[in-house]
């Protein structure tokens, strides 16, 4: 149960703010005293179902809002996913590649510098 409300509230907080559910759950599970690098591949698993509740948030949302650019479906934009996919094909080897060639101190202190440019740039956006 307690997994279940964490992994609900990871999502929704997540959608709420609009970052990909690794940006919380990576540090939820390293937490729950996971493997860095086993937290970062299950978070990579765990987005999909994120971003596809998401998804069908902003759809609803925004279903019939006026002044939505032409190929929008509610709030999302349908090229975006495209390219947002296209990228992701493109350097997740890189990535696999570099979280299992970098000590697990270093790839922490990555995280967390990502973690903060993230967070400062929602700060920024507020105000």
């Amino acid at each position: 149960m307690g997994m279940f409300t964490a992994g609900n509230i990871i999502g929704f907080v997540s959608n709420l703010v609009g970052i990909g559910g690794g940006s919380l759950s990576v540090p939820f599970m390293v937490w729950c005293n996971v493997v860095l690098h086993h937290a970062i591949g299950t978070s990579a698993a765990i987005g999909l179902p994120i971003a596809i509740a998401g998804t069908i948030g902003y759809i609803f949302n925004g279903w019939g809002s006026p002044g939505l650019p032409e190929m929008s479906i509610g709030f999302v934009y349908l090229p975006a996913p495209f390219g947002i996919a296209a990228i992701s094909v493109l350097t997740a080897r890189l990535g696999v590649k570099l979280a299992h060639s970098l000590p697990v101190g270093k790839l922490k202190k990555i995280f967390a510098v990502l973690f903060i440019v993230v967070a400062t740039n929602m700060l920024f956006d507020i105000i």
